[in-house]
Order: structure tokens, then C-alpha cells, then sequence
């Protein structure tokens, strides 16, 4: 009777694979709970036998795959589930996100009467240099910071939005409520982007840190731009769906008409 030659053995996967693959399993399993720190380096070194280059080589890969995230001088947590906002409707943050369950709050940074950039103006159709409620303002998700909310008005409806409670409201219900508007439609441009020093530290995260970047035109419902926003999301905690269906035979057309990218 022959026997069969012994299967060859595979060879072992490389050690950063199995850091990798023991962290990523406590994370999906749920012993390493959202937003908890996650061991240090040095730690992780010792528990698996492996040098500091291999652990962040691990810890890199976990990175990109949005599992993990890291800030400057904390250490390195396990992300949270992304929140997301369906962009099949017209909707303020705080209106989408509370239908899901989250608890929203906005920290004002500056509520001010400028004149108005020409990319602003242009987008708003105001002459440069006309008068525009300029409005900073961090969202905050479940009181950690998602967004830097960067929002420009002409001055007649900003001196209503300023009146109104810019803590607790988005600014689209005061638009409605408060000032009668009613509005239409909004054209999106998104795209990404690193963060610099000041919305690194306005949204708690590290510079050049991924952002999802939106810049959004609201107009009312007779086709006039009422609102200019540049929206910076942390590409850590939030994404935007959108469901696309096709249409044969439709013409392609450009929806965005401000010049220029975000």
C-alpha cells in the first residue's frame, strides 16, 4: 500500500498579519468597545513579541481600514460605527441625524456681519462685497465633534438666523420657521480632504487627518440661493448615502453650477 507524501505546510502568515488579525477579531467581536483605547505600542510589541515597526505596520493597516484611529499624543481607539445621512432629501444635520437616534448639540465658534468673498457672492448672486451672515459652528454627534459647519447668508435672513437658537436647531428649520422661507432644492459638490491645524482642532482630531468635504447651495423653493455652506466632516465618524437608479436614454447634464471645486 503506497501512502500520499504529507501535504506541505503552509508557511506562517507574517507577524504584523497576526497583530493585525487578533486586534481586528476583538474589535468585530466587541472586546475592544467603540472609542476605547486600544494597548500602546510598546504594549502591543511585548504581548506579541514584535518589534515597533511591525506593530505599526498592523496598526496602519487597521487605520485604513477605518476600524481604528489615532490622535496625536492619546493613542490609538477603536472607531466608532459611522453615522450616515441619506442625501435623497433636503435635510438639516440635526433633523436627519435625531430620526436615527443620535443626540445633537452645535458649538458656535463666530456668528458674524462680513462682506461677502466673490465665491461667495457669485454663489449666493449678491454683488462682492454686500453684507453676509458668516456662521462657524462644530456639530457635535452624541457629544463627540463630526462636522465644522462653515455657512454664509444674505443679511436680511441672517439677522433672523441670529436671533434663533444656533445650540440646538439647524439652521434650514429656522430658514422655514422663523423667517417663512421656503425652500426648494440644494446642489452638492463633495470631495475629500486632509485637515489643517484649525479644523484639526475644532473637530478633536490630528492634522492631515481624512475629511469628507462638502460645499452645498441651498435655494428656496423659487429657485433663489438662500444659503452657502462649506461642510468638513471627520472621515473617521460619518459618511453620506445615496441611492442611484438609471435612466436610459437620459442626457447627462452638470448640476452643480457654482465654478471652481470645493
Amino acid at each position: 500500500m503506497t501512502t500520499s507524501p504529507p501535504s506541505p505546510r503552509l508557511p506562517a502568515p507574517p507577524l504584523y498579519e497576526r497583530i493585525k488579525g487578533a486586534l481586528r477579531e476583538g474589535i468585530v467581536s466587541g472586546r475592544y468597545a467603540p472609542a476605547s483605547l486600544l494597548p500602546s505600542e510598546a504594549a502591543l510589541g511585548a504581548q506579541f513579541g514584535a518589534s515597533r515597526i511591525t506593530v505599526r505596520q498592523a496598526l496602519a493597516d487597521l487605520q485604513n481600514e477605518g476600524l481604528i484611529y489615532r490622535r496625536h499624543g492619546k493613542g490609538t481607539f477603536v472607531s466608532q460605527p459611522k453615522a450616515f445621512q441619506n442625501v435623497t432629501a433636503l435635510q438639516g444635520f440635526a433633523e436627519a441625524m435625531s430620526a436615527q437616534g443620535h443626540a445633537i448639540r452645535n458649538r458656535v465658534l463666530k456668528l458674524q456681519t462680513v462682506p461677502a468673498p466673490a465665491d461667495v457672492a457669485q454663489a449666493l448672486h449678491l454683488t462682492p462685497g454686500a453684507p453676509v451672515t458668516e456662521l462657524h459652528r462644530v456639530r457635535l454627534l452624541d457629544q463627540a465633534p463630526v462636522s465644522l459647519e462653515v455657512t454664509w447668508l444674505p443679511q436680511a435672513l441672517g439677522r433672523i438666523v441670529a436671533r434663533a437658537d444656533l445650540v440646538t436647531r439647524d439652521v434650514f428649520l429656522v430658514l422655514e420657521q422663523d423667517a417663512g422661507v421656503a425652500l426648494g432644492h440644494a446642489t452638492l459638490a463633495i470631495d475629500a480632504a486632509l485637515a489643517d491645524h484649525a479644523t484639526a482642532c475644532a473637530l478633536d482630531t490630528g492634522a492631515g487627518a481624512p475629511l469628507l468635504r462638502v460645499e452645498r447651495l441651498t435655494h428656496d423653493a423659487h429657485g433663489t440661493p438662500i444659503d452657502y455652506e462649506r461642510l468638513s466632516f471627520r472621515g473617521d465618524a460619518f459618511q453620506y448615502r445615496l441611492r442611484l437608479d438609471r435612466q436610459v436614454a437620459a442626457s447627462a447634464q452638470s448640476i452643480f453650477p457654482l465654478q471652481g471645486t470645493v
